[in-house]
C-alpha cells in the first residue's frame, strides 16, 4: 500500500488528506470470444467481474462483427495476432498489473487463449468448451476447413506434443477453469480429456460439467450457470491471490 499526502480545496481554504492505493495495479482480465460469436457474447460477464475489482476487455475477433467481410480470408494465424494485440491494449492499461493477468476462452477463442499462453505471461487461464484444430489448420481460412475430417481429429486421442495449443498447455504453469457442455456437439469429450491431460504443470485445475448444456449455452440456465461458474472462480483465484 503506498500513501500520498495531498490537499483538499473547500470554499477558499484547504484541508489534508491521505489517498492510499494499492502498490500494484488491478488485476486484468481478456475475453476471447467464439466463431461466428462477437464480444457481445461476453460483456455481461465481463461487466460482472469487473465488478468485482478487475479491468476487463472484450473485443471483435477479425472475421466478426464490423469485419464480418473478411471472414472467407481469415486464419488461425491471423486471429492469433488480433489476441496479441488485445493483450498488449490490456497491459498497457496504467491501472493493470502485468502480473495479474487472467484469460478466459470460448471454443475457437479458447484454443487462441492456450495458444497465447506460450507468447505472453497469464496468471490465470479459463476454457470453455475448447476447441481443437490441426497445426496445419494454421494459415488455413478457418471458414474453409474440412469439417468431416476435424470432427474426427477431435476425436482423437492426442499427445501434448503433436498440437500447438495442447503443447502450451502442457508448458502452463498457472491456474486453469475447464468447462465442458454435457451435450457439446461441436466439442466431443475427448477433445476436453486431451486438454485435461495436457495440464500436468498447473498450478490448479478446476474441471466443470454444465449439466444439459449445448456448446453455445442457447439456454438462459446453461448461461447463468456458467457466469455464475466462472465469476466463483474469479473471485476465488484472481481475488483471493490479491
Amino acid at each position: 500500500m503506498r500513501s500520498d499526502s495531498i490537499t483538499i480545496a473547500v470554499e477558499q481554504q484547504h484541508i489534508h488528506g491521505t489517498f492510499s492505493v494499492p502498490e500494484t495495479g488491478i488485476p486484468g482480465i481478456l475475453f476471447v470470444h467464439g466463431w461466428s460469436g462477437s464480444q457481445e457474447n461476453d460483456l455481461v460477464r465481463a461487466r460482472e467481474i469487473a465488478a468485482l475489482g478487475c479491468a476487463c476487455l472484450t473485443f471483435d475477433l477479425r472475421g466478426h462483427a464490423g469485419t464480418e467481410h473478411l471472414r472467407p480470408s481469415i486464419t488461425p494465424g491471423h486471429n492469433l495476432q488480433d489476441v496479441l494485440a488485445a493483450y498488449d491494449t490490456l497491459i498497457s492499461k496504467p491501472m493493470v498489473d502485468k502480473s495479474a493477468i487472467a484469460v478466459i476462452g470460448s471454443s475457437y477463442g479458447a484454443y487462441l487463449a492456450a495458444i497465447l499462453t506460450s507468447i505472453r505471461p497469464v496468471k490465470w487461464l479459463s476454457l470453455r468448451a475448447p476447441a481443437i484444430y490441426r497445426d496445419a489448420h494454421w494459415t488455413s481460412p478457418k471458414g474453409k476447413l474440412d469439417r468431416l475430417d476435424l470432427t474426427l481429429y477431435r476425436q482423437q486421442r492426442i499427445d501434448s506434443s503433436d498440437n500447438n495449443a495442447l503443447d502450451a498447455c502442457a508448458k502452463f504453469a498457472g491456474d486453469v477453469l475447464l468447462v465442458e457442455s454435457e451435450r457439446d456437439d461441436y466439442i466431443p469429450h475427448p477433445t476436453v480429456v486431451n486438454y485435461i491431460a495436457a495440464f500436468r504443470k498447473a498450478h490448479s485445475l478446476t474441471y466443470r460439467v454444465i449439466d444439459a448444456a449445448d456448446h453455445a449455452l442457447s439456454d438462459e440456465r446453461s448461461r447463468q450457470a456458467y457466469t455464475s461458474l466462472l465469476v466463483r472462480w474469479i473471485r476465488e483465484m484472481v481475488l483471493g491471490a490479491r
